[in-house]
């Protein structure tokens, strides 16, 4: 049976479509209301608040922590300050990425992680092998829920509660209360928006949950589930597991694998030259730097409205527009005499009601990848497979200055 978060005593009533979905053996809400884009727009005009609690969540501690994290991870973990926050990824001897996920580092030897699929198991056979002393990786994905608070009034709402979070910069992480309740604020989210994240015990979710929508009572606040929370993160250019890309561990072949370059994220290795760590995946990444090995990279594509629009008219239908979120693959063709030349495919489809156009996450061979080259996308009509003209573009899609702005004291 799916268990039920430290939140559901508060969300169930709220859940006017009564439909529920499996998040890691959870029961969370794809969308609270029939409105997909009211949810969304909760996000980018005033404040939303979601239940992440089913993330798997782990604790490590100890002198040897920074050890056994410099060795996992693909990101120098000592460049993650105290109070500091850092998005990184973990990946194979091949170099191809296991996971992804978000470190918070709370004191000198305490840090604590968020990732979508379990990895206490892998963490401490590390730990195993290197023969570390003083190292203790702790599964507190039970003793903790997480509330995203997001959106251009997030701070408006936790200020009120508490002055902790108030100076924090973009990626910095305070221990903190909210009333009695001792709770950790990181200023992340996967929204692209300017917003927060509260850990909570679980004892006390419902006392955090009463007052941060008390809190937000006048700005509107409201819970949103996660497809709205999906739409926000493709306008982020922000990657899914189990949608843009797959963990190497339950891949067969190698074309199923992705590394951190092809993903995009080569900006996690800039001076890898001053970097003397033996991380997992070193020497596979160094070779596909040097080499320019990448099979392909990941990429925004920006459809062009009149020839999307242009498909469906000819078909005798409006084209889809409100609430259309797509994971599913489709395919990119080359722009050449030759018909239907494949390229590669996008993996997540969005109409941003904000952006006003379709737009997606692809994989494109690198001669394909420079901004504003055209492509075409295989859409379906009425069942019938139809191009349409595409450019690729740089992400993130939408990047507001409030995201990374400072509020109140900071600078």
């Amino acid at each position: 049976m799916p268990k039920t978060t430290a939140f559901h005593p508060r969300l169930e009533p709220l859940n006017e479509t009564k439909i529920w979905k499996n998040w890691s053996g959870y029961l969370v809400a794809p969308q609270f209301k029939y409105s997909l884009t009211n949810e969304y727009y909760a996000i980018r005009s005033s404040v939303s608040l979601l239940d992440t609690s089913p993330l798997f969540k782990y604790r490590i501690s100890g002198t040897d922590s920074v050890r056994l994290l410099e060795r996992i991870m693909s990101r120098d973990i000592k460049r993650c300050k105290m109070g500091g926050a850092q998005y990184t990824v973990w990946s194979d001897e091949k170099g191809f990425v296991i996971q992804d996920g978000v470190v918070l580092r709370t004191n000198e030897f305490e840090f604590f992680l968020t990732a979508g699929e379990p990895t206490l198991r892998y963490f401490r056979s590390i730990a195993k092998q290197m023969k570390l002393d003083d190292v203790a990786v702790e599964d507190v994905s039970e003793k903790y829920g997480i509330l995203a608070l997001q959106g251009p009034h997030a701070h408006n709402v936790i200020c009120q509660l508490t002055q902790g979070a108030t100076d924090l910069k973009y990626f910095e992480v305070v221990e903190s209360n909210i009333g009695e309740t001792d709770v950790i604020i990181s200023r992340t989210g996967y929204t692209g928006d300017l917003g927060y994240e509260i850990w909570i015990p679980s004892g006390d979710a419902l006392s955090v949950w009463d007052a941060l929508m008390a809190a937000g009572e006048g700005y509107n606040i409201a819970p949103i589930g996660t497809t709205a929370l999906k739409m926000a993160r493709v306008e982020a250019g922000l990657l899914l597991l189990g949608v843009d890309f797959e963990t190497s561990r339950f891949a067969w072949v190698d074309a199923q694998r992705e590394t951190a370059i092809e993903l995009g994220w080569s900006w996690m290795f800039r001076n890898l030259e001053k970097d003397s760590r033996d991380f997992i995946g070193r020497s596979a990444i160094e070779a596909e730097i040097e080499n320019k090995t990448s099979r392909w990279k990941t990429v925004g594509l920006e459809v062009d409205w009149h020839s999307y629009e242009a498909v469906h008219l000819e078909a005798g239908i409006l084209p889809p527009k409100n609430d259309l979120y797509r994971e599913t693959t489709m395919s990119i063709y080359r722009r050449t005499e030759t018909p239907w030349d494949y390229a590669g495919y996008a993996t997540s489809f969005l109409f941003s009601s904000l952006l006003r156009k379709p737009i997606a996450i692809a994989k494109l061979p690198l001669d394909l990848t420079t901004a504003g080259t055209e492509v075409d996308l295989e859409v379906s009509v009425i069942r019938k497979p139809v191009n349409v003209l595409a450019k690729v573009s740089s992400m993130p899609f939408f990047n507001p200055e409030r995201k990374t702005a400072p509020m109140g004291g900071g600078k």
